[in-house]
């Protein structure tokens, strides 16, 4: 059984190299919309795949803190980084380019290691990532499969702890270490009432 929750930001970005120059030579903004896809054969106590309840706490604080941020690409020029980060206190560094296929991968993985780290409780089994779809627009989107979020041979590499938060958005979440948590594969506890 595949279930979704939608989440939605306003994000600024520039998507460096692609074809369009208003895309890779201004900083522009969307409206996005996020797609997440879950999958299991086992519904939990409450006869749930995953209590949309708990989607609101971890996955939606670590999206969440992509609205009204700036995201940057690692690889873009460093005086337009130092920039970015000087003049907005919400800054989101990607080690690929912000564009929606790569947002969309890089959710994805974001959301695989939330489910890795979180110790379950009311029978929650084999729950896995079925896909992340990334609505930049309101006529296009990327949607990516696990194939899609781990092929980095072809798609560019992106490892977790290459993302940096900037330390204005970890201030706002309820556990100021969430990051570090998950980078060390530590266990995650869901509220016990959401």
């Amino acid at each position: 059984m595949i279930i979704r929750k939608l989440f939605k930001f306003e994000n600024a970005h520039i998507v460096r190299n692609c074809t369009s120059r208003r895309c890779s030579k201004s900083i522009h903004g969307h409206s996005y919309r996020v797609e997440i896809k879950l999958q299991s054969n086992f519904l939990d106590n409450g006869e749930m795949v995953y209590d949309f309840g708990l989607m609101k706490t971890t996955i939606k604080t670590l999206i969440d803190s992509f609205d009204h941020a700036i995201t940057l690409w690692s690889k873009d020029n460093k005086e337009y980084i130092e920039w970015a980060k000087k003049f907005s206190e919400r800054y989101i560094i990607l080690p690929v380019n912000p564009s929606a296929e790569q947002f969309s991968r890089v959710f994805f993985l974001i959301v695989d290691r939330v489910l890795e780290c979180m110790e379950f409780k009311n029978g929650e089994k084999d729950i896995k990532v079925y896909s992340v779809v990334v609505h930049e627009t309101d006529t296009g989107y990327a949607e990516c499969f696990r194939e899609d979020a781990y092929n980095f041979e072809n798609m560019g590499e992106i490892k977790l702890e290459d993302i940096v938060f900037s330390d204005i958005i970890k201030e706002e979440w309820g556990d100021k270490n969430l990051w570090e948590k998950l980078l060390k594969k530590e266990k995650i506890t869901p509220p016990k009432e959401v």
